[in-house]
């Protein structure tokens, strides 16, 4: 009896520990979970992509089908992306954009077309301590680029947990498609454009990490760097 509830108080802190990103923060108001988000193959389980080859690394929802609504935002205003709890894990996080040709709803990603907007590093100093800002926070806000053009596009939430990061495989990814459609933008070029999946070989030094010992000296982090219009 008391393994069994040993195993089961292991499996309920497991899963407490887990998350999704199912709304988006709009003029200051958090929609409804999967009303702007593409549901994602982990709703129920909040269990993370592990290989970064997958299909399902772009945007996690090839069991669901999913549909959402677009909602608009102004280039140069804030939104945000919201868990359905808190960022639980020690780790960082990428935000990425991609636009769609046209109607975004029936935009796949496909192709060089992601591009990154924003993003939560680590902390260190020289070996001494490692922290993660992005630690505990129920979400992100972050500025979109006034000069991003105006159209349709997925919102890409990416949180990278590193706590089990040591061996290949190990670094969990929590994902999120959101759609908008930017009014008032600008006439920038956004890039760098990557490709996702491939963005990632999940050798890179910010993903296969060991963050507990030796504590890491610095911390690089994944992907391109931000464009910020």
């Amino acid at each position: 009896m008391f393994k069994a509830i040993v195993a089961l108080s292991a499996f309920v802190a497991t899963a407490a520990a887990h998350y999704t990103f199912p709304s988006l923060v709009v003029g200051g108001t958090t929609t409804p979970a999967w009303v702007n988000v593409r549901q994602t193959n982990n709703f129920n389980t909040q269990a993370p992509v592990t290989d970064v080859t997958s299909p399902d690394f772009r945007c996690y929802d090839s069991q669901t089908n999913p549909t959402a609504q677009t909602v608009t935002v102004s280039a140069g205003s804030q939104m945000g992306i919201m868990s359905d709890g808190t960022i639980y894990h020690p780790g960082v996080v990428n935000v990425y954009m991609a636009k769609a040709p046209g109607d975004v709803s029936s935009f796949a990603g496909d192709g060089a077309v992601w591009f990154k907007v924003y993003e939560i590093s680590a902390v260190t100093n020289g070996g001494q301590s490692i922290s993660f800002p992005a630690e505990g926070v129920p979400g992100v806000t972050f500025t979109l680029p006034k000069n991003l053009p105006s159209g349709q596009y997925l919102v890409r939430m990416e949180a990278i947990a590193l706590h089990v990061a040591q061996s290949f495989g190990g670094a969990q990814f929590y994902i999120s498609c959101g759609q908008v459609n930017v009014v008032n933008g600008g006439s920038g070029s956004p890039g760098p454009l990557v490709a996702i999946p491939g963005v990632y070989t999940g050798y890179e030094p910010g993903i296969l990490i060991n963050i507990n010992y030796p504590v890491p000296k610095n911390y690089t982090q994944p992907g391109p760097a931000v464009w910020s219009g």
